[in-house]
């Protein structure tokens, strides 16, 4: 009799929790967030006719840099965690920068976040928050300061499990 209940217990916390942890994997999201209309245009290499004409409008050499950094995300390869797309980095009119996910798509989880890091296991990270949609178009602010040469990596990471999901190297 004691096991029927203890049974009876595991089980209504078990399905549960599964159901919480696998019903993302069945869900999707869809975002599409336009480009920031207060782009640094001048210094956006992919807005220009002539690449070489960004040389002669740069007043600073590391502002070309800043804007040709970007990285195609590549999902971690177990089958279950991915994600695809492009990540870039840009700077807006004001000095802030984004990183921009474009024609992103990742496979959905309880908990995901957007991290700039030095690496893929998130030990030294910049959190810029929840993962907005898995599918589509986003923005997420960098914060004032941060280093770039330092967080040169873009992660999708679950903060529940500790899990990648996908990573892009900036450069």
């Amino acid at each position: 009799m004691n096991t029927k209940i203890i049974v009876g217990i595991i089980v209504a916390i078990a399905v549960p929790v599964a159901a919480y942890a696998i019903s993302p994997l069945f869900i999707n999201n869809t975002i599409d967030e336009p480009l920031p209309t207060n782009l640094k245009t001048d210094m956006m290499a992919d807005k220009m006719e002539d690449k070489s004409m960004m040389a002669d409008k740069m007043s600073d050499g590391s502002m070309a840099k800043l804007n040709m950094i970007s990285g195609m995300f590549v999902g971690v390869g177990d089958g279950i965690h991915d994600a695809q797309g492009t990540a870039k980095i840009l700077q807006l009119d004001d000095g802030n920068k984004i990183l921009r996910f474009e024609d992103f798509r990742s496979t959905n989880g309880p908990d995901l976040y957007v991290y700039l890091a030095t690496d893929k296991s998130a030990s030294d990270f910049v959190s810029l928050g929840p993962l907005k949609a898995n599918i589509g178009n986003q923005n997420y602010q960098i914060p004032e300061g941060t280093d770039l040469s330092k967080y040169d990596t873009a992660l999708v990471w679950c903060k529940q499990f500790s899990v990648l999901f996908g990573s892009a190297e900036l450069s």
